[in-house]
């Protein structure tokens, strides 16, 4: 399952609006198909692994990391029907699908038919995983990563604005790798006067995965842009399950503001700025206990001469 989870990331930013999900068909210890849902929605991961199976699915487990699609769509069949066709004698499914058009009904399915049916396998990384369509189903909004390049003492910039470069290359190239997995990218009306930012993918191999640009704004936006007036409008964004947030500071302050980040990216440099324009803008924080435990790390690592640390929010519903 945890290679499947894996797998499945490879079509995050690029299989909206459908989830981004993973598929093994493992034949007597054998993985003898594998896939991941492609660009646009389709194939799904099953159907692209069953395809590379072919008559070696028969008896096989499948593991997915999303319970198989049940809804009739004129745009493919559905993935319970197609494993069940296969001959797949066992599927170990990691999440429930939340969408109310299979959620259970899938796992039923093919459980009618004869085919041994397990739940629950690694949900959470699944989840965490698929974490925009989850959000989308059970919040009707995006997942939002919000990325911050720092010094040590948390600026993101001198007195005068000046700001390249904060961090070293390799947290710059990693920052790239973000920005393909999302599928738009969104800066304030300040970043965007004072940066001219083009907020695209430039690594190569990945040029064609620059995601949507879109502006926080009340301004018009200019050509090539989306605008929204409010955080909460990210609702409104269409085929956008995973939004990256990156400037500037007041924009991270409205988002944090309004509890709608679910992820925080820092890149820290070991420089100290001193006086310089802060990374996070006022948040109405009046009290400091309400600061501790809405963080959880789940991540840390060397990027260069810079750290990466990655949090998530921590939700109790």
């Amino acid at each position: 399952m945890a290679a499947a989870i894996a797998l499945s990331g490879r079509g995050r930013g690029l299989s909206t609006p459908n989830p981004n999900v993973g598929c093994l068909i493992v034949q007597a210890g054998h993985i003898v198909g594998r896939g991941w849902t492609q660009k646009g929605g389709r194939p799904h991961a099953e159907a692209q692994a069953l395809a590379q199976a072919m008559e070696r699915a028969q008896g096989a487990t499948a593991y997915v990391t999303l319970e198989p699609c049940f809804h009739l769509s004129p745009r493919g069949p559905r993935c319970a029907d197609l494993l069940a066709r296969a001959g797949v004698r066992r599927v170990v499914i990691a999440l429930r699908d939340p969408d109310p058009r299979t959620d259970g009904q899938g796992a039923a399915w093919l459980r009618d038919r004869g085919v041994i049916v397990e739940m629950g396998l690694m949900a959470p990384e699944a989840a965490r995983a698929m974490a925009g369509f989850v959000l989308r189903q059970t919040q009707g909004r995006p997942h939002v990563t919000l990325k911050l390049g720092l010094s040590l003492d948390g600026r993101i910039a001198l007195v005068d604005g000046s700001s390249r470069w904060i961090t070293g290359p390799d947290a710059r190239a990693h920052a790239h790798v973000e920005r393909a997995r999302h599928d738009a990218i969104l800066v304030g009306g300040g970043t965007l006067r004072a940066d001219a930012p083009q907020l695209d993918v430039r690594l190569a191999g990945l040029t064609d995965r620059s995601p949507r640009r879109v502006l926080l704004s009340r301004a018009d936006a200019p050509k090539g842009w989306e605008r929204i007036a409010t955080p909460e409008d990210i609702a409104t964004l269409d085929r956008v399950d995973h939004l990256l947030v990156e400037g500037g500071a007041e924009t991270a302050a409205a988002f944090l503001r309004m509890d709608l980040v679910d992820r925080l990216l820092l890149y820290r440099a070991p420089i100290v700025v001193g006086s310089g324009l802060a990374g996070v803008g006022d948040i109405g924080l009046t009290d400091l206990a309400d600061a501790h435990g809405r963080w959880r790390p789940i991540e840390g690592r060397a990027l260069g001469a810079d750290r990466l640390e990655v949090y998530e929010r921590v939700r109790t519903a």
